[in-house]
């Protein structure tokens, strides 16, 4: 039983089911993790893999067919989706490295003192964010992380928020991807994600934007009773 599984191939890619995408054959490094996602990365491209399957998934590796084999390929993974059709086949034409590696348990991000202060407040005053809002939890769990506060909508909607300091386009991938999670869960969709700072750059706000995200900055001494702004005289 491996922890995480890396493996560096010759390989194509595609991506079967409510989307249809193909990787032509290069050279890509392959992440297993143990929790059932499968990850395919490239030399660039940062830290996003350029396909996916998130968890819960079964892989099954198989000989491929005749006319498969003809073509160079050696082997033949199938990433199947537990809670949908979705597949992801991964045809590995040569395997250049292979290593496994126990990672024990991850203690988990450590958030700064700010972000910490603002998680706490904003859940103590989750009206913060509109007439009618309640707060379901903090640091609601998902199998790639927890999602900083998770509340209901004056209209009984769910809402997912991450809570950044300073607020840039990871802030809002990182988001995304808990909004793509918690939407297959049926007890928790349609949840529609609200991302929160102290600041949030203009990139980030126009990549929300695009994905349906509404964007609030927070006035972190207001929120601690710090600054007075009814005392302001501007």
């Amino acid at each position: 039983m491996y922890g995480v599984r890396l493996v560096i191939a010759q390989c194509s890619v595609d991506y079967v089911g409510r989307l249809k995408a193909h990787l032509p054959l290069a050279t890509r490094l392959l992440l297993v993790k143990a929790d059932g996602s499968v990850l395919v990365h490239s030399d660039g491209g940062s830290y996003k893999p350029l396909n996916w399957m998130s968890p819960p998934a079964t892989l099954r590796v198989t000989t491929p067919e005749d006319v498969d084999l003809e073509l160079g390929v050696t082997e033949q993974w199938t990433v199947q989706s537990a809670k949908t059709d979705d597949r992801l086949i991964i045809n590995i034409h040569e395997q250049l490295h292979e290593s496994s590696h126990d990672l024990g348990v991850d203690p988990g991000l450590i958030k700064d003192g700010v972000e910490a202060d603002l998680q706490r407040l904003l859940a103590d005053q989750i009206e913060t964010l509109g007439e009618g809002f309640s707060l379901i939890r903090r640091e609601y769990f998902t199998a790639i992380g927890p999602v900083d506060i998770l509340a209901r909508d004056s209209a009984g909607a769910t809402v997912a928020i991450e809570l950044k300091r300073r607020g840039d386009i990871d802030g809002v991938e990182q988001l995304t991807r808990y909004l793509e999670l918690l939407n297959r869960d049926p007890l928790l969709a349609p949840v529609r994600g609200i991302f929160a700072a102290q600041q949030i750059k203009p990139q980030a706000k126009v990549l929300a934007n695009d994905r349906g995200i509404d964007c609030i900055t927070l006035d972190y001494d207001a929120m601690r009773g710090v600054d007075d702004s009814e005392s302001r005289l501007f």
